[in-house]
């Protein structure tokens, strides 16, 4: 709901919320949308452009007012009728692709706190470029290795820099739109609506509550894994194999087959039967906390887990050296698709990268520093799924979709890093799930209805616990997940919000019409092979 007003002695600006990944990401995570109503078409059409900016200062959203006073339980806020905002200059990064952990705090923050003019500082390009770098960086550094597997290393090369450089080019089309029909606060459903129409913003909703969707189920296939392992390797501490500082690699595909079970240690502590209803034992009162604000007090957690999986990473790939016997027999581009898919949530930011370069301190350097960042994000990657592939000693097809299940579960280096993930992924999962709460509230008053959100929690829970019992495959998820969201919001909505502007500025021709088609089919087919894939 938009609405504007004018207010006679204190004037005060009510918050936006907005999409993420998030997440993934781990942050989702990521990934939804704002509804934010300082871009618009001014009633006046008698000027020369057509179109105009609104100040922000007359223009503003009504969110989630009632949300404000913390005494009310957030399972019971009855007047959820907005998205979020995100304003954030760094993330914490747990979930799927990039639904990042930061992100949710900074939109809590945003969103739930009494709102007061505040005059926005602005930041450095070192420290925007930083921003992106740690908001893109999720779950893909669990997973990357085995997509380069997948596609085979030639084509892991070539798809880690065609993806970047298509990524980056649809999220500096964004910030081109937004400076000629937007503002500061406008992010890309409010884009959408002013350029493409409401059935437009409407979809862009919809489809960031899938990936918030996808993103809660990822987080319960990590909460379920690392839990299972981290009771483990506590009840062998006292055992003859205990911790060891140098364990044995696995190869959990041969041992058991691509499809078996782990076998428990328990019948009543199993991986993919009873954990993942203890999980809900944990986490679902979560999702019904009184103040919320607790778990933003753990948002350091995200960033140091970044770095701690990357120096694990790359402390067991110097003890084992290269490895290329392996690579030679490998399939060269067999399943590119796979890795294709992941990536579209690996480089996704285009729901956020409005606000964080709307914070660059100098704006006529936002194209250059978004591409330092994506530049980051690629080596980073790079070094994350290219080293490990290189350097892993078993056979390449022993590479799991989450590489933690690649070492035996005594060693210490893996426990801490189960271990600070678990403590994470649990701070974050509640906030996801309340901001999906909110897309679907967006997309619908009655899902703000007290009934409906417990009914909408249960749901959730119900659909996580089902997945981590039939399907528990991250990488299957997350590139489902990626694809689905690119299409829309990496690759579509960017291509036809920038042909409306150039149709509006008279500057369209049928080249450039042709390439933003040309993404759009790309976007699609995607998807569409993820479908192909065994």
């Amino acid at each position: 709901m938009r609405l504007i007003r004018e207010s006679v002695k204190n004037s005060e600006i009510d918050s936006t919320a907005s999409s993420l990944k998030s997440t993934d990401s781990f942050g989702v995570f990521g990934s939804a949308c704002s509804d934010c109503s300082d871009c618009e078409y001014c009633d006046v059409q008698e000027q020369q452009n057509k179109y105009c900016n609104v100040s922000s200062s007359s223009c503003t959203n009504l969110s989630f007012y009632s949300a404000t006073d913390e005494r009310h339980p957030l399972l019971f806020s009855h007047n959820l009728t907005n998205t979020y905002k995100t304003n954030s200059s760094s993330s914490d990064t747990l979930g799927p692709g990039e639904l990042s952990a930061s992100d949710i705090i900074a939109t809590y923050k945003k969103s739930f706190q009494k709102s007061v003019i505040i005059e926005k500082t602005k930041q450095s390009s070192l420290v925007t470029i930083f921003s992106i770098w740690n908001t893109i960086m999720g779950s893909s550094l669990l997973t990357m290795a085995w997509g380069v597997q997948r596609a085979g290393l030639p084509t892991a090369l070539f798809l880690l820099v065609f993806m970047s450089a298509l990524c980056l080019y649809t999220a500096y089309l964004l910030l081109r739109v937004n400076y000629h029909h937007g503002s500061e606060t406008c992010e890309v459903p409010a884009l959408c609506r002013v350029l493409l129409g409401a059935g437009a913003a409407a979809v862009a909703h919809a489809f960031s509550l899938m990936v918030l969707l996808g993103a809660s189920v990822l987080y319960w296939l990590l909460i379920t894994n690392f839990l299972y392992y981290t009771v483990i390797y506590l009840m062998d501490l006292g055992s003859p194999h205990g911790a060891v500082s140098n364990a044995s690699v696995l190869c959990p595909s041969q041992t058991l087959g691509p499809s078996a079970p782990l076998a428990a240690p328990s019948p009543y502590w199993g991986l993919h039967t009873t954990v993942p209803f203890y999980v809900a034992i944990v986490v679902f009162p979560l999702l019904n906390f009184t103040k919320v604000s607790f778990f933003t007090k753990f948002n350091s957690l995200g960033t140091l887990s970044v770095f701690y999986l990357i120096i694990f990473i790359i402390v067991k790939c110097w003890s084992w050296g290269a490895h290329v016997g392996d690579m030679l027999d490998a399939h060269v581009g067999g399943d590119a698709a796979v890795l294709s898919g992941m990536l579209a949530l690996s480089f996704y930011i285009h729901n956020i990268i409005i606000t964080i370069m709307s914070n660059n301190a100098r704006q006529e350097k936002n194209g250059r520093d978004l591409t330092i960042a994506f530049l980051l994000v690629t080596v980073t990657y790079a070094l994350v799924g290219v080293v490990f592939y290189v350097c892993f000693p078993l056979a390449k097809s022993c590479i799991e979709d989450n590489i933690l299940n690649n070492f035996d579960m005594h060693d210490v280096m893996t426990a801490i890093a189960r271990a600070v993930l678990l403590f994470q992924v649990i701070t974050v999962y509640p906030l996801v799930v309340f901001m999906l709460r909110c897309e679907a509230a967006q997309l619908s008053a009655r899902a703000a209805a007290r009934g409906s959100v417990l009914a909408l929690n249960v749901a959730v829970v119900a659909l996580c616990i089902l997945v981590a019992c039939v399907c528990p495959n991250i990488g299957t998820i997350i590139r489902y997940t990626g694809a689905i969201s690119g299409l829309v919001h990496v690759f579509a909505l960017p291509a036809l919000l920038h042909m409306r502007s150039l149709q509006l500025r008279g500057q369209l021709t049928l080249w450039k019409g042709l390439l933003y088609f040309a993404i759009i089919v790309f976007g699609t087919a995607n998807l569409v092979m993820q479908f192909f894939i065994a």
